[in-house]
């Protein structure tokens, strides 16, 4: 087959695969960027496609994987990229300077956070931090494990409460608890 005649089979594709880009961008405009970035990697690796397989579905994976190629792309370089003009006191914590006067700061607000719970939270806590088990931390203070459980639960809540300016707006998984 010349490169003319497998052109022209490609772009005899060209419906079939914006629909398909559709599909993956849910956008008219992105899907034609996909359909062009799928149609140019095609032609220029034509010399890749052996004649006699299904060229739609050797389009199909192209286009599949450039999708991805450039879904990855855009995440690495949103995660790396401030968009905006000034950067967010949450944000200073990635700065690109960084000095033991900050995580003093931070120690200094975590001990404060921690001395602020009651010591009903405090002790059961700070045991389960350092290492303990429920069932020692249970035993030392002479309470049932689910009391343990509930204590060091409560404490977090404060906790995250007392810290929130150090939330970075990251996102949670899913999967992840919403307090």
């Amino acid at each position: 087959m010349t490169k003319i005649e497998f052109n022209t089979l490609v772009l005899r594709q060209a419906s079939s695969l914006r629909s398909y880009a559709l599909h993956f961008t849910h956008d008219a405009d992105d899907a034609n960027d996909l359909v062009q970035d799928t149609m140019l990697k095609a032609i220029t690796y034509y010399n890749k496609f052996k004649e006699g397989t299904n060229l739609k579905g050797w389009l199909y994976t192209i286009m599949k994987n450039t999708f991805i190629n450039n879904y990855r792309r855009f995440v690495k370089m949103s995660t790396f990229v401030t968009k905006s003009d000034e950067i967010s006191s949450p944000n200073l914590v990635f700065s690109s300077t960084k000095n033991q006067g900050e995580s003093k700061f931070v120690m200094d607000d975590i001990k404060r956070a921690l001395d602020r719970l009651p010591s009903d939270y405090y002790v059961p806590f700070t045991m389960y931090f350092e290492g303990h088990k429920y069932h020692e931390i249970a035993d030392h203070l002479d309470i049932p494990i689910g009391t343990v459980k509930t204590r060091i639960h409560v404490a977090r809540k404060l906790l995250k409460k007392n810290l929130k300016a150090y939330d970075n707006g990251v996102a949670k998984p899913v999967y992840a608890e919403n307090e």
